[in-house]
């Protein structure tokens, strides 16, 4: 029983930033992401009668610990729902994202994992019931299951049936672009489960930033069926800064940010102000993503890379959900 499957990242313009269920992942706020081409995770999964315990490689390089129990605790999900408890399988996962860096590698990894596993088992999930499944090992890689721009409802009911991602715009409906600034590979010192906790127990910031988001969100949806540059931007923006005020305003207080993050936001506002529509949004990490159109790809890239501390810019286009390999 053996299948592969790739998934693509996604970029959140309204962020997902805190959990009201820790183990099921249900968020506090529901969440608007676009699906980027550029970097992806590609999985097979071999489930073989021979095997006692799981098998995990990622990027070739077998792992134990702490990532490969929550791999091996995603997969019991996955045999409890297809009544196979003693199906133990052999994973090889490729990672073309830099992994905890802010680059929601565990978005495209555990979409990725979850059509493999789930097909290789003989699991029958149509999208929706696979969205369901991922996020239960990563609320972010829920999104990935579709492409383009893709919303998480957060839904109410308690068992997490209800909290799921749907389509907004397909991946081939708008031809934008996101410019992915990369400062540094390197692990945070904070992961973004323990920065979610921290803030929504402990921010003075964090009641509002929940009370913000359905206002954000019926804004950019509506930017979004306009094909509105502007309006999508200014709107992701503003979320991304409150977002991150949120954190600052947490006991003890903390920032992904380091100072090129803050030199790349200056050079988008410098970008906007001789004309081009360009506008950044940061997720849980120091990385930058900006947002533009394509007439004015030399100008942002030019301008990226000559930023002090910028190592790389690869440029995404909107990107597909789950495919089968």
């Amino acid at each position: 029983m053996k299948a592969a499957a790739k998934a693509h990242t996604n970029i959140a313009l309204i962020k997902y930033w805190g959990k009201r269920d820790e183990p099921l992942i249900l968020p506090m706020n529901s969440s608007l992401s676009l699906t980027l081409d550029g970097f992806y995770t590609a999985t097979s999964v071999d489930f073989r009668n021979d095997l006692s315990t799981d098998h995990f490689y990622l990027n070739e390089q077998f792992v134990t610990g702490a990532e490969k129990n929550r791999v091996t605790a995603f997969l019991d999900r996955i045999r409890a729902a297809a009544g196979k408890p003693d199906a133990f399988a052999e994973i090889h996962s490729t990672n073309h994202v830099p992994t905890a860096a802010g680059f929601a590698s565990s978005a495209s990894g555990f979409a990725a994992l979850a059509a493999a596993a789930a097909k290789a088992i003989g699991l029958s999930a149509d999208e929706q019931q696979l969205s369901i499944l991922t996020r239960q090992g990563s609320g972010s890689a829920c999104r990935s299951v579709y492409g383009g721009f893709v919303e998480w409802e957060k839904g109410t009911l308690s068992d997490g049936s209800d909290s799921y991602a749907v389509p907004v715009a397909s991946a081939n409906y708008w031809d934008i672009r996101v410019a992915a600034v990369i400062l540094s590979s390197a692990e945070k010192k904070i992961l973004s489960r323990e920065g979610m906790r921290r803030t929504v127990d402990t921010s003075a910031y964090y009641p509002a930033w929940v009370d913000s988001i359905p206002n954000d969100l019926a804004a950019i949806k509506e930017g979004i069926a306009a094909k509105d540059i502007e309006k999508v931007g200014e709107i992701a923006e503003a979320n991304c800064l409150r977002m991150h005020a949120t954190t600052l305003a947490a006991n003890p207080p903390f920032s992904y940010w380091q100072s090129t993050t803050v030199s790349i936001m200056q050079t988008v506002q410098d970008l906007r102000a001789t004309g081009v529509p360009a506008f950044f949004t940061i997720d849980a990490g120091p990385n930058v993503k900006v947002l533009y159109t394509p007439e004015h790809e030399e100008k942002v890239r030019n301008m990226l890379q000559n930023i002090t501390g910028v190592h790389d810019v690869k440029v995404s286009k909107p990107g597909e959900g789950v495919s089968y390999i």
